[in-house]
């Protein structure tokens, strides 16, 4: 597992990985270096048995302000229609890697989570923000679709059609509030509590029984395109193989015992 990171922040402690965007004075823009950094390193998390868990958290009060202007939009009004697949595949397969990674993601939102940066959030398995956050699919109003980055496949399963209709074609900010209501966000805490919630919420995932947390990821990816019959026979193929592992056993004798099962990932 890569740690020697050069376009975003890296910290790992206790099971937890915490990563945030390093570009702070510019309310954290993404390059391509950090895109495709990103990228490689959620590819890699997935064979990362010391990593339970990750957040994705803000940097000097934003989270991120989406590609950057000068670094990204400028040269990309200069691409040819090769080059310019090349850049939109490898931001799609941030996302995709982030889905596939097999580790659950928070996203502590913050202050500014525009364009590509509200589609990490939206990425993420979990979403806390501050009553500072403002949350917006930007990119109607840099002349562009709002069918970036899975935006038109995933945001309308977390917050609905209309809204995330309303959202994309209007390129307005969704507030915290907002966000809480329509399931966007699953906690809104003031800005000093953020990092401790997030923290909270990674430490109970991370000390969780972490392969099957790895297999309610994965089912959650790939049932998407599942009839329901097929969900139910992909969950029951899903449940026995977790049924085989250890911690199940653990979680059984600790009943038994009447205490708290220590779970080790197998």
């Amino acid at each position: 597992m890569r740690s020697n990171v050069k376009h975003f922040k890296l910290s790992t402690k206790d099971g937890i990985a915490t990563v945030s965007l390093d570009r702070p004075e510019r309310k954290n823009p993404l390059s391509f270096d950090s895109y495709a950094e990103l990228r490689d390193w959620f590819r890699d998390l997935h064979y990362a048995d010391d990593v339970k868990a990750v957040i994705f958290a803000p940097n000097g009060g934003n989270f991120s302000s989406g590609g950057d202007v000068h670094e990204i939009i400028g040269p990309l009004t200069k691409m040819n229609m090769k080059d310019l697949m090349r850049f939109t595949r490898m931001t799609g397969d941030l996302v995709k890697a982030m889905i596939g990674c097999g580790k659950p993601i928070i996203a502590a939102v913050d202050g500014v989570c525009a364009g590509a940066g509200a589609i990490i959030a939206m990425a993420s398995d979990l979403r806390v923000a501050t009553p500072e956050a403002k949350t917006a699919f930007l990119f109607n109003r840099v002349g562009l679709a709002g069918c970036d980055m899975g935006a038109c496949a995933i945001l309308p399963r977390i917050i609905g059609q209309g809204r995330a209709a309303e959202l994309l074609y209007l390129g307005r900010a969704m507030t915290a509030d907002e966000g809480l209501a329509w399931g966007f966000f699953n906690r809104v805490v003031p800005q000093a509590k953020l990092m401790d919630e997030a923290g909270d919420m990674a430490a109970r995932i991370a000390a969780g029984p972490n392969f099957a947390n790895m297999m309610t990821k994965t089912m959650l990816a790939q049932e998407w395109s599942m009839s329901l019959d097929q969900a139910i026979e992909a969950e029951a193929q899903a449940q026995a193989i977790c049924m085989q592992g250890q911690d199940f056993h653990r979680a059984y004798h600790a009943f038994v015992a009447r205490e708290k099962p220590v779970f080790e990932g197998d």
